[in-house]
């Protein structure tokens, strides 16, 4: 299973999308990531069982609670609640998902796989949420003069 350009272009034309992984702690990635998001305009929901809200925004504490708009789902989790979580987003119906690079387990395309659930895996989501920056950026260039860009 191959991530796609067009996977990733679908994700991102998401009215919003949900983050499951989203940490209290602000230095930590599941944190930056959303805060990044947030600051670059996208419309961004953080899942996280231990708190009802983070910046003032509510925080859900599973994708079983989300609202029924999300259409996207970014897995940004240690790797022993990937799967779950994963599997949580296919019963939801959420189609567009998102497991961010080292985040998968060696069961996490086999649980796609059986749903029939195309996800994009084994990528970052900062090299392709706009705008890219700093070294995100350079990393970008570096792959696309590689041919290993997702086309």
């Amino acid at each position: 299973m191959t991530t796609t350009k067009q996977q990733i272009d679908t994700f991102f034309k998401s009215e919003y999308f949900a983050i499951a992984g989203v940490s209290r702690n602000e230095k930590k990635f599941g944190r930056k990531v959303y805060d990044e998001l947030l600051r670059n305009n996208y419309k961004v929901v953080p899942i996280n069982p231990l708190t009802k809200e983070i910046n003032g925004s509510t925080c859900y504490p599973s994708v079983d609670e989300l609202p029924n708009h999300i259409e996207s789902l970014l897995i940004l989790t240690p790797k022993v609640q990937t799967d779950q979580i994963l599997k949580q987003a296919i019963n939801k119906g959420i189609k567009n998902i998102w497991v961010q690079q080292f985040s998968n387990t060696n069961e996490t395309l086999r649980i796609a796989q059986q749903h029939n659930q195309d996800i994009i895996h084994s990528q970052c989501i900062f090299m392709y949420a706009e705008p890219v920056k700093g070294f995100h950026k350079f990393h970008r260039t570096i792959v696309k003069v590689f041919g290993k860009l997702p086309n």
